[in-house]
Order: C-alpha cells, then sequence, then structure tokens
C-alpha cells in the first residue's frame, strides 16, 4: 500500500485480499449463483481471489481458465515508487490530458492494455463462432484487475476517456454486465456491499 505499483509484480494476496474473497463468495453462494464459464489473470493474486471465491461458494474444486490477457496494467518504472512521488500533480494532470494514452515509465498505456484485454473478450466470448452459431445464455465471471477492469468499461460504456481513471473498482467489487442482440447493458458497478464498507474509489491495493 502507498505504493504506485508493487515492488513484486506478481505479489500474492494479504490476509485481508483472502478474506474479501470468501466474503464475495459467500455472497455468490448466498445468491444461488452457478456460473458457466469463470476466467482469471495469470497473476497469483487474481488465481488466488478466484480460488477463495470458490472456497466461499463452498466448491473449492470449481475449475477455471487463466488468461494472460487480462492481467493489470504494467509500469516497470513505477514499482515500488510511492504514490505520491509518481502521481504528482503534474503528472496527474498530464494523465488527464492524455486519457488512455498517457503511458508511464516503462509501462504500456490503458489503450494498449484495452487492446489486448477486448481482443480476449470478442475472441473468447462476443464474436466465438461456436457460441454465435449456437447461442444460449451463460453467466460469466472475470477475475481481473482495477485498470485492465476500467479499460474493459471503458470499451463497453464508450464514455469520455478523461473518466477512466475516475472509475472506482474495488478490491472483489461486482461490476455486472448483460450482453445479447441488442448490444451491452450496465446492470452496476463496483459493487462491494458484501465487504460492509464504503468505496474508495481508488487504484488496486498493491503490496
Amino acid at each position: 500500500p502507498g505504493l504506485a505499483a508493487g515492488i513484486n509484480f506478481d505479489a500474492p494476496l494479504t490476509k485481508l485480499g483472502h478474506q474479501q474473497a470468501k466474503s464475495l463468495g459467500e455472497r455468490f453462494k448466498n445468491e444461488k449463483m452457478v456460473f458457466d464459464k469463470v476466467f482469471s489473470s495469470t497473476l497469483t493474486r487474481a488465481i488466488q481471489t478466484t480460488e477463495n471465491i470458490f472456497m466461499g461458494m463452498d466448491n473449492p474444486n470449481n475449475s477455471f481458465q487463466k488468461v494472460p490477457e487480462i492481467i493489470e496494467q504494467q509500469i516497470p518504472g513505477w514499482r515500488g515508487v510511492p504514490t505520491e512521488e509518481a502521481y504528482t500533480n503534474d503528472i496527474m494532470t498530464y494523465i488527464m490530458e492524455k486519457g488512455k494514452d498517457f503511458v508511464g515509465p516503462d509501462g504500456e498505456s490503458i489503450r494498449e492494455v484495452q487492446k489486448r484485454a477486448t481482443n480476449w473478450l470478442e475472441d473468447e466470448l462476443i464474436y466465438n463462432r461456436k457460441l454465435c452459431s449456437n447461442p444460449k445464455s451463460l453467466k460469466v465471471a472475470i477475475i481481473g484487475h482495477g485498470n485492465t477492469m476500467r479499460s474493459i468499461f471503458h470499451y463497453i460504456m464508450g464514455f469520455d476517456q478523461r473518466l477512466i481513471y475516475k472509475i472506482g473498482v474495488d478490491n472483489t467489487s461486482i461490476s455486472r454486465f448483460i450482453f445479447n442482440s441488442k448490444g451491452w447493458s450496465v446492470v452496476c458497478l463496483n459493487d462491494n456491499s458484501h465487504l460492509r464498507t464504503g468505496s474508495s474509489g481508488t487504484f488496486e491495493a498493491r503490496s
């Protein structure tokens, strides 16, 4: 916490992170939620989040697919750098001006993150030939990361790109969307009511 990017970009979940993920799983269990497909980023904390969700659902042996295209935005030049040092007022102004084209030190832009994540989303689900030839209703869970999720939200909703960094994505929060023949519909964003805490509206917590 307090770092623009964790020293270890593939750090595991904290004790709190494990608890939050199990709470999310318990919520899904109480809602009698059953997923047809579950996808997780290949980063350790996302995999552990997925496993803890299944434990909370009392279904620890459930299978899921690991997807490298939905890992978090990578900015190696900011690993271990204090947030206040990386995100100065001038840098924040520049980020707001550049939107998804901003590139941190030695890193990738949100545009690049969006490209890899949504190319996967389209190939795997939206324009998948097998699914399109035999349409059916599917409940899909995607367990990812703050900025990657923000990039997908922008792809779905098409809002002003200057708002990308202002979208709250709390740890284990739920954002629900429906996709059908009429296109996308938004059900909710950043629902973390299972944690009984207020939204921080901040970037994904890192250690």
